[in-house]
C-alpha cells in the first residue's frame, strides 16, 4: 500500500511527457496536489488538460521553465512559492542530450546545466518549504553515471565533447548531487535518492544525432520499457511506505543497489557541491 501521499504536494520537473508525465499521473490519481514543470507551452499544457480529464483532479498546477537559464529556473522557484506554502515532494526528472556541445546563457555546457545544476539550483531555492519527516527528494539519474567522469578542469567539456560522456558525466553528477544532499539533510526527517528507471524510449533522445536514432531503435529498443513502467519507479520512490526512511541511496528500478565507485565517492561529492555553488551567477538564498 502506497504512503498516504493524498493532499500533499509534489513538484514534478520534465513532467509534460515521458516518465514524469506518467509520474505525474499516477501520483495525482493516489490523491496528491500535482505541480507539472515542462518548457514548451503547448506540449505543456496539452499534457496538464490530459492529466486533469484521466485523473478528475482539480489539483494540478503546470509551471513553464527553460532549465538552460538559471534566472528562469529562480522565477520558477518565485513562481511556486507564491501559488504553494510547503512542498512534500521533489521529483527532478528534467533532462536532455545533445548532439554538439553547445553552451546556454549564463556560459554553462547545456547538457551539465540542464541535467545537474539546474536540478541543483531548484533543489535548494525550495528547501526549505520542505517539511521535516517524510518529504522526499527523487533525483532521475541512469545507469549511464557508470560511464560517467568527472575532470573539474573541463567541468564543459571544451576538449573531447560526446554526447554520451556528457550524459554520461550529467547523471554521474546527479547521483553524487542526490548522496550529498542527504548527507547534508540527515537527521531532519526528508530524504533523498536516485534511481535509473530502466531504459525507457522517451523524447530525451530527441536531441541525439540522426545518425544514431535507428540505431538507438535497432540495438536497444528491445532493452526499453514504458514510460508508464518508468514512471511507476519514480512514484515508488515518492510514495512508498517502507521508504520513509531510506536516504542517500541509489536505485536501478526498484531494486536498491551500489552506484558506480565514483558515484559513491563522498569526498567528490562534496567537491561537486562547491563548484556547483560557484558555477551559479547568484548565490544561494536556501543553502543547506
Amino acid at each position: 500500500m502506497a504512503w498516504d501521499i493524498r493532499g500533499k504536494t509534489v513538484l514534478i520537473t520534465g513532467a509534460s511527457s515521458g516518465i514524469g508525465f506518467h509520474a505525474a499521473l499516477d501520483l495525482a490519481k493516489l490523491g496528491a496536489r500535482v505541480a507539472m514543470v515542462g518548457r514548451d507551452p503547448v506540449r505543456s499544457e496539452a499534457a496538464a488538460r490530459e492529466l486533469r480529464t484521466r485523473t478528475g483532479s482539480k489539483d494540478v498546477s503546470l509551471f513553464l521553465c527553460d532549465f538552460a537559464s538559471q534566472a528562469a529556473v529562480r522565477q520558477l522557484a518565485d513562481a511556486f512559492r507564491a501559488s504553494y506554502d510547503r512542498l512534500d515532494v521533489l521529483v527532478n526528472n528534467a533532462g536532455g542530450v545533445n548532439k554538439t556541445r553547445t553552451i546556454t546563457v549564463d556560459g554553462i555546457e547545456t547538457t551539465f546545466a540542464v541535467n545537474h545544476l539546474a536540478s541543483f539550483l531548484l533543489t535548494n531555492l525550495l528547501l526549505d518549504l520542505l517539511p521535516p519527516r517524510e518529504a522526499r527528494i527523487v533525483t532521475v539519474a541512469s545507469v549511464g553515471h557508470q560511464q560517467g567522469t568527472l575532470n573539474f578542469d573541463d567541468i564543459g567539456f571544451e576538449r573531447g565533447y560526446s554526447l554520451m560522456r556528457a550524459y554520461s558525466r550529467s547523471k554521474l553528477a546527479n547521483v553524487l548531487f542526490s548522496n550529498e544532499l542527504a548527507r547534508r539533510l540527515a537527521g531532519t526527517g526528508v530524504t533523498s535518492n536516485s534511481l535509473h528507471p530502466g531504459a525507457v524510449d522517451t523524447r530525451i533522445w530527441s536531441g541525439a544525432p540522426l545518425w544514431a536514432k535507428p540505431l538507438i531503435q535497432l540495438v536497444f529498443r528491445r532493452f526499453f520499457i514504458s514510460a508508464a513502467q518508468g514512471g511507476s519507479y519514480v512514484v515508488r520512490l515518492a510514495a512508498q511506505p517502507e521508504l520513509s526512511t531510506v536516504s542517500g541511496k541509489y536505485f536501478d528500478k526498484a531494486n536498491m543497489t551500489a552506484p558506480s565507485a565514483l558515484a559513491a565517492d563522498a569526498a567528490l561529492a562534496r567537491r561537486l557541491w562547491d563548484v556547483s555553488v560557484m558555477m551559479l551567477r547568484e548565490s544561494l538564498k536556501c543553502e543547506v
